[in-house]
């Protein structure tokens, strides 16, 4: 897993990056065939390097992967942290879909949680979602800040899930990230914790943060494709036996 850091502000867009639809700015004109197709390969080229490398790979590297020039790369996004964003965005957007999915197609709790981690961590989509969303809940001013809760819980289940959620929006907004759609993936996967927290299959100390943590975790970049398809399932099924409740 690469957690690495890409500075993260407001991004500010340039006509170029309003002609290409970036950063959730609505296009102005259609872009030409051959600019269409530049624009494609380097979102797919990025996708794959920032998947491998982190969001600290250089723009270079993407316009290598893409096999065109940096100043194309830059004629379509004007900063990384424009680009950063924009695939950033998609896997948050791709992972709220997949939770979703998994919330309306299964009736067993643990097997919703399940299924969504098992199509997010094939899908890969841990390895580009924002770092900062990684992070949170995890650690700021160097403390933890959301602890394991006692053996016998004194915060109802539906409560302590709506307090994971508070705490990871809070900061979100520290981190500078004011993402709708970073919000939403947090609601949707609280659903998910929820309903396995009530429903006894879910540890009570399990929360959103962690299962954030496990997607990206059990999604290892591998230079062998078949390598790392096997190494995220073997990976995957150590960590969902780590998330189930403890035997009495």
């Amino acid at each position: 897993m690469h957690i690495q850091d890409s500075t993260w502000q407001p991004a500010v867009v340039s006509d170029d990056d309003v002609r290409v639809g970036g950063s959730g700015v609505g296009r102005s004109a259609p872009l030409r065939v051959d600019a269409q197709r530049n624009l494609e390969h380097v979102l797919r080229a990025a996708r794959e390097v920032f998947g491998e490398l982190g969001y600290g790979a250089p723009m270079e590297d993407v316009a290598r992967r893409a096999r065109v020039g940096v100043g194309t790369v830059y004629r379509r996004f004007p900063s990384k942290d424009v680009l950063v964003r924009r695939i950033a965005e998609e896997e948050t957007s791709r992972l709220t879909d997949q939770a979703r999915s998994a919330l309306g197609q299964e009736e067993e709790p643990w097997s919703a949680l399940s299924r969504f981690l098992r199509t997010s961590v094939a899908s890969g989509a841990g390895r580009l979602l924002p770092p900062q969303v990684l992070r949170a809940g995890v650690d700021v001013d160097d403390e933890p800040v959301i602890r394991e809760l006692p053996a016998e819980p004194r915060v109802p289940q539906q409560r302590q899930s709506q307090q994971d959620l508070r705490v990871l929006a809070r900061h979100l907004a520290v981190e500078g990230i004011d993402d709708p759609g970073a919000i939403e993936l947090l609601d949707v996967v609280g659903q998910l914790v929820e309903r396995a927290r009530e429903a006894g299959e879910l540890r009570g100390d399990v929360t959103v943060a962690d299962v954030l943590l496990v997607i990206a975790t059990a999604a290892p970049a591998l230079p062998d494709a078949a390598q790392q398809a096997a190494a995220s399932a073997r990976l995957l099924e150590i960590l969902l036996e780590g998330l189930r409740p403890r035997a009495a």
